[in-house]
């Protein structure tokens, strides 16, 4: 009986699995400012981002493979992330940017095959779409983060403002995919404006070329 009701609960859980990761994402981005008075940053960050992780493996394990790829990303990625409070050393922060782009990397590959199978335009299917834009600015997040541990001074700074790292890569991706450049955080090396524009070129080609998809998609469900 209680093995059921768990089955059941499950289930219910990711068919809503899409929408209840992007709430997750929401949340993140909305909360960790305001509660940056109460708790670390970092450490609030860290907890959230740990959350998201394997909430994203639990959205993706359409294929047994999957889970398995994703998980082997995911684990030294989460044990770098929360060696840092022992070991502070720049090879785990490495190590952290590094899984962490190739893990929101592979999950934004898997949800865009997903929304390529569907056969109808469905809530989930948006929450998808939606999903995988917002993990594609935090791959980016990531990189960004590499680069500038890799190449100090890549990105200039405002003198006040945000005093996290991650917050303050969270604030630039998301400025940078939607594309509103406000100019207070701008790159400085030919490699940090290149790795920019790629990302505003592929945030907008994505809006694009997935809206026209749905669009399409469900137009021809409707007209059959």
């Amino acid at each position: 009986m209680v093995k059921a009701t768990f089955d059941n609960l499950l289930q219910a859980l990711y068919q809503r699995r899409f929408f209840i990761l992007l709430v997750l994402i929401l949340l993140t981005i909305v909360l960790t400012p305001f509660l940056d008075d109460f708790i670390e940053t970092r450490i609030l960050m860290d907890v959230f981002l740990t959350v998201i992780f394997f909430a994203i493996i639990f959205a993706i394990k359409s294929k047994r493979t999957h889970v398995i790829v994703a998980s082997i990303l995911v684990l030294p990625l989460v044990a770098s992330t929360w060696s840092y409070y022992f070991y502070h050393y720049t090879q785990i922060s490495l190590l952290t940017r590094i899984f962490g782009a190739l893990f929101f990397g592979y999950a934004v590959v898997i949800i865009l095959q997903i929304i390529a199978r569907s056969t109808e335009v469905t809530k989930e299917t948006i929450f998808a779409a939606v999903v995988a834009y917002l993990l594609i600015a935090l791959m980016w997040g990531f990189l960004y983060m590499m680069l500038e541990l890799l190449i100090p001074g890549s990105f200039t700074f405002p003198d006040k403002g945000v005093r996290s790292e991650n917050m303050r890569f969270e604030y630039f991706t998301f400025v940078t995919i939607t594309t509103l450049g406000y100019g207070d955080i701008t790159p400085l090396t030919n490699k940090a404006s290149a790795l920019v524009l790629l990302e505003a070129l592929i945030g907008q080609i994505y809006l694009v070329v997935l809206v026209a998809w749905l669009v399409g998609m469900y137009v021809s469900r409707k007209s059959r």
